[in-house]
């Protein structure tokens, strides 16, 4: 039996337990430098306030919800893939679904988040700036992507 391809759709509630632990675990991998209490409320101020209000689109893999990439406007403010999946082409797919949309795609990334900055550097992001992130205080890279 041949695997399904993976599928891309739009973001409901009931994906929000899906969403979160791919983001959790991503997020561990990515982000080891973050302290338990900042990953506590940016779980809160994700599941609560950011998915509500972004245009979130999640990938698929056999049927579960392994990935996500959440838009605010052209702004990308978040793109997480459950660690098992990486190296298959999803966060790409992610970024091209997103991209289909938007000339212009603009993100954030911790500068010490050596697995975003070489995906995003792949895909042909370039660095604006670096300064501090609003959340953290952590240094952060602001990255742009265009398809012109």
């Amino acid at each position: 039996m041949k695997a399904r391809s993976p599928m891309i759709r739009p973001y409901n509630r009931s994906d929000t337990d899906a969403v979160m632990q791919a983001w959790h675990k991503a997020s561990a991998l990515a982000h080891p430098f973050l302290s338990d209490e900042l990953i506590a409320k940016a779980d809160a101020l994700i599941r609560n306030t950011f998915l509500p209000m972004a245009d979130t689109s999640v990938i698929e893999q056999e049927g579960q919800v392994v990935g996500f990439i959440a838009l605010l406007g052209h702004q990308v403010g978040g793109l997480f893939l459950d660690p098992a999946y990486h190296g298959r082409g999803l966060g790409k797919a992610l970024m091209d679904h997103a991209a289909q949309s938007h000339s212009v795609l603009e993100l954030e990334v911790f500068r010490d988040n050596t697995i975003g900055r070489r995906f995003y550097a792949t895909y042909g992001f370039e660095e604006l700036e670096e300064k501090a992130d609003d959340f953290s205080g952590l240094p952060v890279l602001r990255l742009r992507y265009s398809t012109t």
